[in-house]
Formats: structure tokens, C-alpha cells, sequence
């Protein structure tokens, strides 16, 4: 359930944040969303890793989680500090990197449609997070294709998930 919760507003800020990318949404405004968003799954990450019966699973998808919330908290904080991304982009390489093995044994694991979302979410996660590198770090002109993935990310592997696993549709 808690997976649910989080990935609804996950693909709630994908979606507003390629939006921002594209000039439909201010500058000033685009922290909202990815204040709410990082805190949320802030939030679930650290029920996960020291709520009741946290195990080895459960701090695994606590620190994953985490990539999404420090991800998303940055973001917010480079709206309202004015930097520039740079250390956003080089911390999306670090995330981008991470997915790959998470993707490779999520689909190495997976026996049920549930599991085979999730890993091809982790390919897809990874891939975004790579454009990202290479927008905010190395300044390659990817704005548009980088929001479009976005939005489309935030749709296919956020809030349709999201909203099927709020009402028991996926597992």
C-alpha cells in the first residue's frame, strides 16, 4: 500500500516537473510539488527502515525510495537557492548507475506482471535519471526530450501504477 501512496505522487511530480521543463509552470511554483513529494516518500522510506518489522527487505526499498525523495528535495531547494543543477545532474549519475543492478534483478526475479513493472520501471527510472546527467551536469541540450520522458514516466510508472496498487488492481 505504502508503494502505491508513494508512486501516485511520484508520477504527480514527473508529470509537473516536465511540465515545468516545458515553461507551463513558474519557477516559484514548481517547489510545491517536489517539497510534497520528497517528504512524502521521505516519509514512507523511513517507516519502511525503522517502523515495526523492518528487515533487510524493507531497508532495501527504504533506500531506494530515498534516491526518489533526495531527488525531488534537491529539486526544490535549486528553485529557491537559484543554483544551477550541476551537483543535481552528477547525484542523477550516482542514481542512474544505482538502477541498472536494481532493474537487472528485479527482472532477473520477476514472476509476476507486478514484478516485471516494476523492473522495467527501474530501466525506465534509469534512463531518466541519465538524462538528467546529462542536461544538468554536462549541459547537453535535452530539455524537451527530457521533460517529455518525464511526463510520460510520470504517467506509465507512477500514477497508473500507483492508483491500480491503491485499489488492489496490481501485484
Amino acid at each position: 500500500m505504502l508503494l502505491g501512496l508513494a508512486l501516485l505522487y511520484v508520477g504527480a511530480v514527473l508529470i509537473l516537473n516536465g511540465l515545468w521543463m516545458l515553461g507551463r509552470i513558474g519557477d516559484r511554483e514548481i517547489p510545491v510539488i517536489n517539497l510534497f513529494a520528497g517528504g512524502l516518500s521521505l516519509l514512507v522510506a523511513l517507516k519502511l527502515a525503522f517502523g515495526d518489522g523492518a528487515d533487510l527487505a524493507s531497508v532495501k526499498a527504504a533506500a531506494l525510495s530515498l534516491l526518489f525523495s533526495f531527488t525531488y528535495l534537491w529539486v526544490a531547494i535549486n528553485r529557491y537557492s537559484g543554483a544551477d543543477g550541476r551537483g543535481l545532474g552528477w547525484f542523477s549519475l550516482f542514481v542512474a548507475l544505482t538502477a541498472v543492478p536494481v532493474a537487472a534483478d528485479c527482472l532477473r526475479l520477476a514472476s509476476s506482471p507486478g514484478e516485471w513493472w516494476l523492473g522495467l520501471s527501474w530501466v525506465a527510472w534509469s534512463i531518466l535519471w541519465l538524462l538528467f546527467f546529462l542536461l544538468l551536469a554536462l549541459n547537453k541540450p535535452l530539455t524537451r526530450l527530457t521533460a517529455c520522458v518525464a511526463i510520460g514516466q510520470g504517467v506509465l510508472t507512477g500514477w497508473v501504477p500507483g492508483y491500480l496498487l491503491l485499489n488492489g488492481n496490481l501485484s
